[in-house]
């Protein structure tokens, strides 16, 4: 909504528009009119729709046409006055003003304009007669007013409607030639319906409805106010009630009566209170909220957020297999402008058998989201109605922003659930395979990826002493020399070379040299093809060797060429060493730690599958 309102006076010499203003202002008829008002303001506090007020005269004996354009460019709305004894200032209204206005005005932000019929207190007719023609053919004239300065008849009024015109425009909504909404309204509340239909049963009950009016409105519908808005639609319409809950079209149709009656102000206030702006677009404070990140720190989904996201997968699994369909996805994605995931996002989290999104690999695309995009994140929390459903400020409420690494290093512990894991190595040194095997995908499996769906990240979940944590893994391209910052900013590297190829450990050396040797960041060796014949690699020293001399844990044995799912043990120890940062070699290597972090990620694992079950009955 607009902070001000800017109302510009026009029409022919002595119709009474400064008389109008006075008369506004001081509450009775002037003795003495000047030939021009000054800009008055009426304060925010006295207004009905709680906005400052700016009225502007205009007088053709002070001000120059120059002048007058310039002010019709700024103006929000324009009154154009007539008299309604004098018929030349009517007819002024079509042959002047309206293509004076038209001419200073920008074609695509159309300025709304009211008649203003003063001096009615001279006449015992009405002028409507002649006006509802005029009004008929321009629709940019929002209303017409007929009023008296001298008796104050109408005045308040008049300013009224002139600033609804502005906070609550009729154009954007509502076409009178088609007596319909516009498409973009239409769009808009359409996007409305949906998220306010919590169960996506193509209805809105008496909860939701409730919900929806609180929402909007500050306050529920009483039972019989509930059920007479429901009979209006019911009598108007045959399929606008469904199962005593109202259907998309009954929806539409309640709106569509608004306007028709002159409230359109409902209609605004639910499309404000859902993001719109009055292009009828989403507006970029509410997808794009204020959330500072400072240097060093990560973003995450805080519990409410995944609540919040739980529950619209559950709205969207209409078949409670666990898994979105592409169908079901589409669906879920319906309030969305555009669609957000492409097909690469089916081979960077879980999918199931039939190769659709599954409830872990949902909430893992999310994580991920968040984590490399959190402003895109608070643009789909934007789309879904987050801050409206989970009933909080903004989308960045969701959000959890951590704390600076250095001190999770200096307290020796984290409250982080995300932990990235950059993944490096020389071409054709299994890397691939090495994210894809993270999803539980065997050489098998990966080979029917497409190399256009192909995706450099893998997300899902490890469990370390029983804690649930996300591990990102991103493959970095092979090109050492043009590493950036984000391509070395993680909290484990993973070098991966092929353990059959006697050139391939080189490149992971040179990598570790050049940018991990002097750094905190954990390193592990990957050799990656485990399943061929190992080949002595070309270098001064063995891996092995290398990986005692710098500290490192000893070289991981790694293949995906598995007939089951290969193994996630080494991902649990990669999420296990990127939390633990501060922990010595010596118990890296010791075979107790990684006991105890295995043995929390089995049992946590078996309960939480249990749990889940347990959690799924319901749904």
């Amino acid at each position: 909504m607009r902070k001000d309102v800017r109302i510009l006076l026009v029409g022919e010499p002595k119709v009474g528009k400064t008389s109008l203003i006075m008369s506004l202002v001081s509450e009775e008829f002037p003795e003495v009119v000047p030939y021009r008002a000054e800009e008055i303001t009426i304060p925010a506090d006295v207004t009905p729709e709680r906005v400052p007020t700016h009225i502007v005269d205009y007088s053709d004996v002070e001000q120059t046409d120059e002048q007058l354009s310039q002010e019709i460019s700024k103006a929000n709305v324009i009154c154009i006055v007539y008299a309604v004894n004098n018929k030349k200032s009517i007819e002024k209204v079509t042959s002047h003003w309206i293509p004076l206005i038209t001419e200073n005005t920008d074609k695509d932000s159309r300025v709304p304009l009211i008649l203003v019929g003063n001096k009615s207190d001279l006449v015992e007719h009405s002028s409507m007669e002649t006006i509802l023609p005029i009004m008929n053919q321009y629709s940019e004239i929002e209303t017409c007013v007929e009023c008296s300065a001298k008796n104050l008849k109408n005045i308040s009024e008049l300013f009224y409607y002139a600033q609804k015109a502005v906070l609550h425009p009729t154009g954007p909504l509502y076409c009178p030639e088609k007596k319909d909404m516009k498409p973009l309204c239409v769009k808009a509340l359409t996007r409305i319906f949906k998220v306010s239909d919590l169960d996506n049963d193509g209805i809105l009950n008496d909860n939701e409805l409730n919900f929806f009016q609180r929402t909007c409105f500050n306050s529920p519908l009483a039972p019989q106010a509930l059920e007479d808005v429901k009979n209006v639609v019911r009598k108007n319409m045959s399929d606008g009630v469904c199962d005593n809950g109202l259907t998309l079209k009954g929806f539409l149709f309640l709106h569509t009566l608004f306007i028709q009656r002159g409230r359109h102000e409902t209609t605004w206030t639910v499309l404000r209170r859902f993001g719109y702006d009055d292009d009828l677009e989403l507006h970029q404070d509410y997808l794009f909220p204020l959330l500072k990140i400072p240097p060093d720190c990560t973003t995450e989904l805080n519990h409410n957020a995944y609540l919040f996201l739980q529950s619209v997968f559950d709205k969207h699994d209409k078949d409670r297999d666990c898994a979105l369909s592409p169908e079901e996805l589409k669906d879920l994605f319906e309030v969305f402008p555009y669609m957000p995931w492409g097909p690469d996002v089916s081979n960077t989290v879980c999918i199931n058998d039939q190769g659709w999104i599954t409830y872990q690999g949902y909430l893992s695309q999310w994580t991920l989201t968040t984590y490399l995009d959190v402003q895109r994140c608070l643009e789909y929390l934007g789309y879904l109605g987050y801050s409206i459903i989970a009933e909080q400020e903004s989308q960045a409420a969701g959000i959890t922003v951590t704390r600076d690494k250095k001190i999770d290093l200096q307290k020796r512990q984290t409250q982080r659930s995300v932990f990235r894991c950059n993944v490096f190595g020389d071409v054709a040194s299994g890397k691939s395979g090495f994210l894809q095997a993270f999803l539980g995908r065997n050489l098998m499996r990966q080979k029917m990826v497409r190399e256009e769906h192909r995706s450099y990240y893998a997300i899902s979940t490890t469990y370390v002493y029983g804690q649930e944590k996300y591990l990102l893994l991103h493959e970095v391209f092979p090109d050492f020399d043009y590493l950036s910052d984000a391509d070395v900013a993680c909290d484990i590297v993973c070098l991966v070379y092929d353990a059959s190829n006697p050139h391939s450990f080189e490149y992971c050396v040179k990598v570790f040299k050049q940018y991990f040797m002097d750094s905190k960041t954990p390193c592990m060796m990957i050799a990656a093809k485990s399943d061929l014949p190992e080949i002595k690699q070309l270098y001064a020293c063995s891996p092995l060797e290398f990986c005692r001399k710098h500290k490192m844990p000893p070289p991981q044995s790694f293949t995906c060429n598995t007939a089951a799912a290969p193994s996630k043990d080494i991902y649990t120890k990669l999420t296990t060493m990127a939390m633990h940062p501060h922990v010595s070699q010596a118990d890296l290597k010791s075979s107790t730690f990684w006991l105890r972090a295995s043995v929390g990620a089995t049992v946590f694992a078996v309960l939480g599958f249990a749990v889940y079950r347990v959690l799924l009955k319901p749904r």
